[in-house]
């Protein structure tokens, strides 16, 4: 199996490329030009330079495989251009797509994500038949992965196979960038973390997650989504598996919504538009922190032998590859 496998330089990719090479695939990676390389440290893969946002790059990068993993994506929770967001993240699926189509690939497995889903704010867990309309999307990363989802299912059920995974929220060692769950860890390490909001999230394993991907690849039906869950935990409770696993505190202040509201503006406006570096704290993240992020990964178990598996391992995981990494700096050091 020759297998075309994009974001392999980011954190879920990385993964999932690395359990295709234990499985004997020959690997061709999209890399864009100025990606930080180490996440391919390891891999046995040829390696073609190209980028999302210019489609012919793709069709000649493609040619000759037979599979492909579209797990790239700009995932940021604020952006100063949300144009270029949609041109990596939407433009760049249909590109994909159509350059799967034309070398006559077998099969795509599109990484998309939970928060496509419909959540609401009662204690319903979302699945994949949640209803949900683009206007539910806060954001831009939540509209362009809704949109590019879309455009997957279309395919899926029309010209080309596609099958859709929807990662719940990755954790694990190799974050490079990191992702804002990874800042999360990092600045509960850091001792950056005094209160916590009550909001909640489904943290899933990374490399379990990257073996849902192989499962969708043989199992999945064209057109599906695949929810890819581990745990739901609260906010809270999440800080509380990292204080058990580093020996630091974890918080005990709950910050009400309005005062989290009032941080993520003034962080935003002074942090972003006058200092131009992404904030700590966003308007649209606290936005979307009303709706606690519980999903069910119900159909994924029936349909692709799915389990669902405890996330302390993979946090444990996370914390030791920040500290082994250099991400603490000289004067940050766990207790543990």
């Amino acid at each position: 199996m020759k297998v075309f496998v994009t974001g392999a330089t980011g954190f879920l990719g990385s993964h999932v490329a690395r359990v295709l090479q234990e499985q004997g695939a020959q690997l061709r990676l999209l890399v864009r030009q100025n990606s930080d390389g180490r996440n391919l440290e390891g891999l046995n893969a040829e390696q073609v330079v190209g980028d999302l946002r210019q489609p012919q790059s793709l069709e000649m990068a493609m040619s000759g495989c037979d599979t492909v993993f579209h797990v790239a994506a700009d995932y940021r929770l604020w952006v100063r251009d949300p144009q270029q967001m949609y041109a990596a993240n939407v433009d760049g699926t249909r590109a994909i797509l159509n350059a799967a189509r034309k070398n006559n690939v077998r099969r795509v497995v599109y990484t998309s994500s939970v928060a496509t889903m419909g959540f609401t704010s009662g204690e319903r867990l979302a699945d994949e038949n949640s209803p949900v309309v683009l206007q539910d999307m806060i954001g831009p990363y939540k509209r362009s992965k809704f949109m590019a989802e879309e455009i997957a299912v279309r395919a899926g059920r029309d010209s080309l196979d596609v099958v859709i995974v929807n990662p719940s929220t990755p954790v694990g060692e190799r974050d490079v960038k990191p992702t804002p769950t990874g800042r999360i860890i990092l600045d509960f390490l850091k001792k950056k973390f005094p209160a916590y909001v009550e909001t909640g999230l489904n943290l899933v394993d990374a490399a379990e997650c990257a073996r849902g991907h192989i499962a969708a690849l043989e199992k999945g039906r064209s057109g599906e989504r695949y929810i890819l869950g581990g745990e739901n935990l609260t906010l809270k409770q999440i800080l509380d598996k990292l204080a058990a696993i580093t020996g630091l505190p974890s918080p005990r202040i709950k910050l009400p919504y309005m005062m989290a509201l009032a941080t993520g503006v003034v962080d935003e406006i002074f942090t972003g538009r006058l200092l131009g570096r992404e904030p700590r704290a966003t308007i649209d993240a606290v936005r979307m922190g009303r709706k606690k992020m519980f999903v069910s990964s119900a159909k994924a178990e029936r349909e692709l032998g799915w389990k669902s598996t405890s996330v302390d391992a993979a946090l444990q995981r996370a914390v030791q590859w920040f500290q082994a990494n250099g991400y603490l700096g000289d004067g940050a050091r766990t207790a543990a």
